[in-house]
């Protein structure tokens, strides 16, 4: 009988818990890179669709009134623009009645 047998058998499991954490860990890793990278990009699509929705309001105002809304809070109240302000910053910077705004949109996070 092998007297070493059972020491062997002992690193091998060791070897195998390790293996299995390591495994674990990486894809967890892995998984939550990609989550991000993901929310990351939704965040980016949603802000772009919130200032394609805004100019098209600003353009719409333009069309119907016959000069862009001289603030942003004239195209909340007339044209149903919201959004969630704890997630994005707006800048509406009107250059003249006839002229298109500019309009730049920010993510916060």
């Amino acid at each position: 009988m092998n007297r070493f047998a059972h020491e062997k058998k002992s690193h091998s499991l060791l070897r195998q818990i390790l293996t299995t954490a390591v495994i674990f860990f990486c894809a967890a890793f892995f998984l939550v890179t990609g989550v991000n990278a993901v929310n990351s990009t939704a965040n980016e699509e949603q802000a772009k669709s919130l200032q394609t929705a805004i100019t098209r309001s600003a353009v719409q105002c333009y069309a119907t009134e016959g000069a862009y809304p001289e603030s942003l809070d004239y195209l909340c109240e007339h044209y149903g623009i919201s959004w969630d302000s704890d997630k994005y910053v707006v800048d509406y910077e009107i250059l003249g009645a006839n002229l298109m705004p500019t309009i730049t949109v920010i993510p916060l996070s």
